[in-house]
């Protein structure tokens, strides 16, 4: 019984060893933890867990003694600070649901997983603080045009302390761990709960006023306090409404370009996009290299580029590497869109690593390079198609659909025109095999 409450707090096994961790170029191996044997999203979203329990916990502890003061003393300003920071501890409830979401593995219909539910916690937790502005807005400017005695203003003075102590306890806990685990849900929440310490630490000045023949002090303070409140909801909103609509902070574009320089054979880094799905990042960076790099050349840069990435972005969860072709004589051309689409003649795979067909068909989202697997070794591990093009080669890596590893597919349609020689390299865990094929639109749909 005493491990699973040590656990529920956040002291059991899972927890051990987070401390220490860094995120500096030494740790790529791991992306900044020391789990080896458990999934890396799993074990910061029980981290995120751990913290959010102890604020709650936190809170609701600070929440009760200051309810007992507003109901003995009829102190307005401590009524706002008190709803304050119910409607703090309240946050952990979307967090924590967010957060166990964000567990369940991608589906058919979620094929990035639930992880964005962290975006709508966000947002559902600067609702809650802005009807707790409200709320105390309300009552503090009733106050202002009925004025009431207020008792015990020691008391009041030790609840403003008590207040500003939980307060900030909750703010270290919760902007630690969502730093950790590059949180911006649950960093936003820190900075709001630092806040709630100050407008605690106003309760005291407000009794402070009563105190010295100024009653007016107390509702005062508690028109300040929802002011403080509103100001919390605005910065919050900015930083959740970011990450919904996609955004990211620059410096991560200027990481991705760093990164990008310590790999040799890159010419140019053409775009870089990245989105934040929770707090793991995912990131799609187009790259061009020498015309006359090799197959296996490539390959080695985009690996390289890889490995780069996860240990500059600790958060990193997905790298997508594209190959654009330089501009050059009929780059061009290449661009051209047919007016009728013929597919060439599918290719038939049939290697060690793999059997299957590798053809171009139509889908909703447009042409794409698709390669249907039969059969395929154990430790196959991707899939790429390589198209010696006269501007430089293509490359299409080629990704499982919907979690079907046996269905293959490029995430852009090959350009035109659909006639040319390939490369299709199957990467194993200690092997690599290479499959040249030419690709051929059926007899009398030539243009």
């Amino acid at each position: 019984m005493l491990d699973k409450i040590l656990d529920w707090f956040g002291f059991g096994p899972m927890t051990q060893g987070f401390g220490g961790h860094g995120h500096d170029h030494g740790d790529a191996s791991g992306h900044g933890h020391t789990h080896g044997v458990i999934d890396p999203t799993i074990a910061t979203t029980d981290r995120g867990i751990w913290a959010i329990k102890w604020s709650f916990v936190i809170l609701a502890i600070t929440a009760a003694l200051q309810l007992v003061v507003v109901f003995i003393s009829g102190s307005v300003a401590l009524l706002a600070d008190t709803i304050h920071n119910v409607g703090d501890a309240v946050t952990a409830v979307p967090l924590w649901i967010a957060f166990v979401l964000a567990r369940r593995k991608p589906s058919k219909t979620f094929t990035y997983g639930l992880g964005r539910v962290e975006d709508l916690a966000g947002i559902i937790i600067v609702l809650i603080i802005l009807f707790s502005a409200i709320v105390a807005g309300y009552e503090a400017i009733d106050r202002l045009i009925n004025p009431r005695p207020i008792a015990f203003l020691g008391w009041v003075a030790v609840a403003g302390l008590i207040g500003f102590i939980g307060n900030e306890l909750v703010a270290v806990l919760r902007i630690r761990v969502g730093r950790e685990i590059n949180s911006v849900a649950l960093i936003a929440d820190g900075y709001h709960a630092r806040t709630d310490g100050f407008t605690s630490l106003a309760v005291v000045l407000g009794a402070i006023g009563v105190w010295l023949g100024f009653p007016l002090a107390d509702p005062i303070i508690g028109l300040l306090i929802t002011v403080a409140i509103f100001a919390i909801v605005w910065q919050s909103s900015k930083a959740v409404l970011m990450r919904m609509l996609d955004g990211v902070e620059p410096g991560l574009v200027d990481e991705i370009h760093h990164a990008a320089e310590h790999v040799q054979g890159i010419e140019q880094v053409r775009s870089v996009q990245a989105r934040w799905i929770g707090h793991r990042l995912h990131a799609d960076v187009a790259i061009s290299v020498p015309s006359t790099a090799t197959a296996t050349e490539i390959m080695s840069v985009t690996d390289a580029l890889k490995s780069e990435l996860f240990e500059h972005l600790p958060a990193l969860a997905d790298a997508n590497i594209r190959l654009e072709r330089s501009v050059g004589p009929g780059a061009g051309r290449t661009e051209t869109a047919h007016a009728e689409h013929h597919a060439p003649e599918p290719f038939k795979v049939a290697c060690d690593l793999a059997t299957g067909t590798l053809e171009i068909v139509d889908t909703p989202a447009g042409e794409r390079m698709r390669l249907t697997v039969d059969r395929h070794s154990d430790d196959l591990m991707r899939a790429t198609v390589i198209i010696d093009r006269l501007g430089g080669p293509e490359t299409l890596p080629l990704q499982s659909v919907a979690g079907d590893h046996h269905r293959l597919e490029s995430t852009v349609a090959p350009a035109e025109p659909h006639e040319f020689e390939a490369k299709l390299i199957l990467v194993a865990k200690d092997r690599q095999q290479e499959l040249p094929f030419k690709m051929v639109e059926p007899e009398g749909h030539h243009h």
